[in-house]
């Protein structure tokens, strides 16, 4: 795995990024540290910051607790968790509650009786047409416990 450390205004610029996509602001960093996991996904960590890059898009970390809880979220029923932390996509019948999201924007999956996030992925819909619908996807699951980012994640200490 080859790791660097980018320079302060190529940090500058992804945090920009990440904030504009997130919708958050973050604390100024001199240099972030990007891991090449594969020819198109990064793990960029910095102070408190720990970030997952899969193709153009930019995820938070399962790790990073603090940064989960500023996204909106689903909360899944115990019977979708073992298909959540195999990669599969949201289903309507899963969902107990969510809190308000835009369609295509980041969402935390959360199992409803330990309140831990499983998985981050993108609403494919808003939360205001899910309340309309019984069946179909809702989140796309981009990254969840147990996938090769979050084994190599462990790994990765900044």
């Amino acid at each position: 795995m080859k790791s660097n450390l980018i320079s302060k205004s190529e940090t500058a610029e992804l945090l920009k990024t990440v904030s504009e996509k997130w919708g958050m602001e973050f604390p100024k960093t001199k240099n972030l540290m990007v891991h090449e996991i594969t020819d198109d996904a990064q793990i960029i960590i910095g102070p408190g910051l720990k970030i997952l890059k899969v193709g153009e898009e930019y995820l938070p970390f399962l790790s990073e607790t603090q940064l989960l809880e500023k996204f909106p979220h689903v909360t899944v029923d115990m019977g979708a968790v073992k298909f959540m932390c195999k990669g599969a996509n949201v289903m309507r019948p899963g969902i107990k509650g969510h809190s308000e999201f835009e369609k295509e924007k980041i969402v935390c999956i959360i199992e409803e009786s330990q309140h831990k996030v499983l998985a981050v992925g993108k609403s494919i819909i808003s939360s205001s047409e899910l309340d309309s619908i019984e069946k179909g996807e809702v989140v796309k699951n981009m990254h969840y416990i147990s996938d090769k980012f979050w084994e190599i994640g462990k790994t990765i200490h900044s």
